[in-house]
């Protein structure tokens, strides 16, 4: 009847981790805060196709059906009511800033070039754990979708392990305030002439678990301690004029708090601890550094140490007055500490770990990777993701120069394990 007003189900919100608050205040052109998890099918892609797996599955995830809001105090995450952002053939470079006002206002977007579907998400929605979850369903969905004898034999539907859970896990397990443990002193910061333009530099090294494994266990560490210290090798290596103790080698590592805290949350839930070599002498053998890393790395994964880590971060946000300081002054002060510990560190090596994917589905994979964008000071990241037998090394770069990335995947074949190598073409070779 005219004159009346038609009446709209409010809209579902939620606040935004201990972690996100600070994604919206740091992000832009040239530090997207973004990072992509890949999946490389056996077939090609049809974009078609996908588009209707992505509009298919997002109602799934509520998690993910989301914009960013302002609020007076904080950003919030708002039901984002509209289509499913356009699934495009990839084109560009890869981590670009997502806007909030382009696609739909959704903080993710799906693209894909030959037989690989890539999922970029905006940090604030999720960390490695959660996109992970989306990105298997959106491959099963397709593939249901382009074999129907396989949607007649599983059928419609989330897999059985798949979460959808969106607590605030931080929230849930903080006990206490406790003193803040980051390291706040500058670390040695990888330098030099930077890709033209938007550039962005993807190096893949595919290896064997196996291989790399038993590679590991001759040092005595994990393949994690062994990756870790071989970036810190290679930079040594390759700068080791300009190292200093007082200017250490610091690799920031995310450790996901989930195995820990008994979480299923889709939301963030990691934190990060970092290994240091601050060289005290002119030479040191790689076995030198193994040890010291995996020294370093295991005195500070323990629940006791994770717990007071982001026990300090939640009491901040916590603070009574800080709740009540509007959100342009809360976000320059975010800046400021941020920028602070950015600095901190050389890199980041995150490790998202052996992917599952169900057993009918298995046979259309050949595999997984993934990738961070650039952040402040740190031009050089490492994203590590295994399938079956295959550990994908991937390094993003925005330098010229790629001395660190042959060092280190030269210390891997020396090691007796067989290294392929992949690029984006950006340095032709």
């Amino acid at each position: 009847m005219a004159g009346k007003r038609r009446r709209h189900r409010a809209r579902s919100w939620e606040k935004l981790d201990n972690t996100a608050n600070v994604f919206p205040v740091i992000a832009g052109e040239e530090m997207s805060n973004t990072y992509r998890i890949a999946a490389e099918l056996k077939e090609e892609i049809s974009g078609t196709l996908l588009q209707e797996a992505l509009a298919n599955t997002l109602p799934h995830f509520p998690g993910f059906k989301q914009r960013l809001r302002r609020g007076v105090f904080w950003y919030y995450l708002e039901e984002n009511v509209k289509p499913a952002p356009k699934v495009r053939k990839e084109h560009n470079y890869p981590c670009r800033y997502i806007h909030e006002s382009r696609s739909n206002s959704y903080l993710f977007r799906v693209c894909y070039f030959g037989c690989r579907i890539n999922l970029e998400v905006f940090h604030v929605l999720a960390d490695g754990s959660g996109g992970v979850g989306f990105l298997k369903e959106l491959c099963y969905e397709y593939l249901r979708l382009s074999h129907s004898d396989l949607r007649e034999k599983v059928g419609d539907g989330l897999s059985a392990g798949t979460s959808l859970d969106r607590e605030d896990s931080f929230l849930r397990n903080y006990r206490k305030p406790s003193k803040s443990v980051y390291k706040s002193t500058p670390a040695f910061l990888i330098k030099g002439e930077k890709l033209p333009g938007q550039s962005f530099g993807i190096m893949h090294g595919r290896i064997s678990v196996q291989q790399i494994k038993e590679v590991a266990k001759r040092y005595g560490i994990s393949i994690n301690e062994y990756l870790v210290a071989d970036f810190i090798y290679a930079t040594w290596k390759a700068y080791r004029g300009k190292i200093r103790k007082n200017r250490p080698i610091r690799v920031a590592v995310p450790v996901n708090l989930r195995p820990y805290f008994d979480s299923m949350t889709t939301k963030n839930f990691f934190v990060m601890v970092s290994a240091e070599f601050a060289p005290e002498r002119e030479d040191y053998t790689f076995e030198e550094i193994a040890q010291l890393t995996a020294e370093s790395l295991r005195s500070q994964i323990t629940k006791e140490n994770l717990e007071a880590i982001f026990s300090y971060n939640v009491s901040n946000e916590q603070v009574f007055v800080a709740k009540l300081v509007p959100l342009p002054l809360k976000n320059a002060a975010i800046r400021l500490v941020y920028m602070k510990k950015a600095l901190a560190n050389t890199t980041t090596v995150t490790n998202m770990g052996r992917i599952d994917v169900a057993e009918e589905y298995k046979p259309y994979f050949a595999g997984f990777h993934c990738y961070l964008t650039f952040s402040a000071g740190q031009y050089i990241k490492v994203g590590l993701m295994s399938f079956e037998d295959i550990l994908t090394i991937s390094i993003s770069s925005a330098l010229v120069d790629t001395s660190v990335q042959k060092h280190f995947f030269r210390r891997i074949a020396k090691d007796g394990v067989d290294v392929s190598i992949e690029t984006n073409g950006v340095w032709y070779v």
